[in-house]
């Protein structure tokens, strides 16, 4: 399942909390990265499913880390506008 984010509705829906950040929380939203545990796992599946060798609840479990990296990479990008010296700020 390929889901696209909607920029502009996310923008409308999450604003209201970005805006409730500090810069220093936004700046720690931008900076997030998955710990090394989890990226180990992330990759195990991502070889797997190269391979086609996922069992189904691997493939849940892989679509569910996507899922969450789309929606992470769209709520840093929202925070970084935040930061922005042309936001206005």
């Amino acid at each position: 399942m390929s889901a696209a984010i909607n920029n502009a509705a996310f923008d409308r829906a999450v604003g209201p909390v970005i805006n409730m950040l500090s810069d220093d929380q936004a700046a720690e939203i931008v900076d997030y990265h998955a710990d090394d545990n989890l990226q180990t796992r992330i990759e195990e599946l991502a070889n797997k499913a190269n391979e086609g060798e996922l069992t189904s609840e691997e493939q849940a479990e892989y679509d569910g880390y996507a899922q969450a990296n789309r929606f992470l990479a769209v709520f840093q990008a929202t925070a970084r506008r935040l930061l922005s010296p042309t936001n206005g700020a």
